[in-house]
């Protein structure tokens, strides 16, 4: 199906689902997938249309992890329509202030205090053993983007033999951290583009659909360490650690898990997603010729070097990377 005809065919779904005729569609947001979604008016209520391919981005695991959120007293989406077959969705409109507008200095502590509230709703009341194992063989695939992507193809730099070793013995670790903590729901990407301030049952939560079985600090780590807005060390140790307070109490770690046992989980756990995500944003251009990323690289980039180098078993991997992005500008694609 051409772009010509799929834009029609989701009007006029759309236009029957609103028994609304002249109804119009306007494009609300895209990710980094097939997804795409729409905006519509009708009768002064504000509606949104979920296109999602099925053959390509299939609809059905964002129902089924919506309708676990929404149980546990999260504030998804709520689906008023839906046509599996052709992949549309009729959804509530959560509006569109994101947290990333919204966040400043005097407002971070409220919404990132309103967000790790909702985060251990999802810890500790949404279901997850049944999930997909956020597990070594995912852990170490995620990785491997990076040099592929990253050194390879961006930098054009094939790595020797004893960059490899430095490579693997970097991504060892780094999973093996992953893997000795408590297991939960992850979202995966649990970040203030995908959080949106709303007037009740702050905040609106969005993008779940690729949810796993994994690490406690994942979506910690997500959040704090956000591709796409940064804050200074001591406070995000801080929210870190009242939410490592938060854990204690509900039984979700125990008290061995001291603060700075639970701070390198959370380094390292980050590490591992901006890792991932460094190869991701290339690979989005590269393969996909989706330039958007490009821009958010550099604060990704500085979060791998900075968290490398407060473990020294780690040195190597960051000599390794600045070596050979040295004096490139990460903005721009390679020719």
């Amino acid at each position: 199906m051409t772009s010509h005809d799929r834009a029609a065919a989701r009007l006029a779904w759309a236009r029957k689902a609103l028994n609304t005729p002249t109804l119009t569609l306007d494009s609300a947001s895209a990710d980094a997938s097939f997804r795409s979604y729409w905006r519509t008016t009708q009768g002064g209520q504000s509606w949104i249309v979920m296109d999602s391919p099925p053959d390509r981005e299939d609809p059905r695991p964002w129902l089924a992890i919506g309708e676990r959120l929404a149980a546990a007293g999260l504030h998804v989406p709520q689906v008023h329509a839906r046509d599996l077959d052709q992949g549309f969705l009729l959804i509530e409109d959560l509006g569109s202030r994101l947290y990333l507008d919204a966040l400043n200095d005097t407002s971070a502590d409220r919404l990132y205090g309103d967000a790790m509230d909702a985060l251990l709703k999802i810890q500790t009341r949404v279901a997850a053993a049944d999930l997909p194992p956020f597990g070594h063989q995912v852990l170490v695939s995620g990785l491997e983007v990076m040099p592929e992507w990253f050194l390879q193809r961006h930098l054009g730099h094939t790595p020797a033999c004893g960059e490899w070793d430095v490579l693997e013995a970097a991504f060892d670790l780094i999973v093996h951290n992953a893997l000795e903590q408590p297991r939960c729901f992850v979202h995966r990407d649990f970040h203030s583009r995908n959080l949106l301030l709303t007037e009740a049952n702050n905040p609106g939560i969005v993008d779940f659909q690729g949810a796993l079985h994994g690490p406690v600090t994942y979506d910690l780590a997500s959040l704090l360490r956000d591709a796409y807005i940064a804050w200074p060390g001591d406070r995000v140790e801080a929210w870190v650690e009242s939410y490592r307070q938060r854990l204690l109490r509900a039984g979700v770690i125990d008290a061995a898990v001291d603060a700075a046992r639970f701070l390198r989980w959370f380094d390292l756990t980050g590490l591992h997603r901006h890792v991932r995500v460094l190869g991701q944003f290339y690979r989005l251009w590269y393969r996909d010729g989706k330039s958007g990323y490009l821009k958010d690289v550099p604060q990704v980039y500085r979060y791998v070097i900075e968290v490398a180098r407060r473990y020294p078993e780690l040195a190597d991997f960051a000599d390794l990377l600045e070596r050979h992005a040295q004096g490139r500008d990460l903005t721009r694609a390679a020719a």
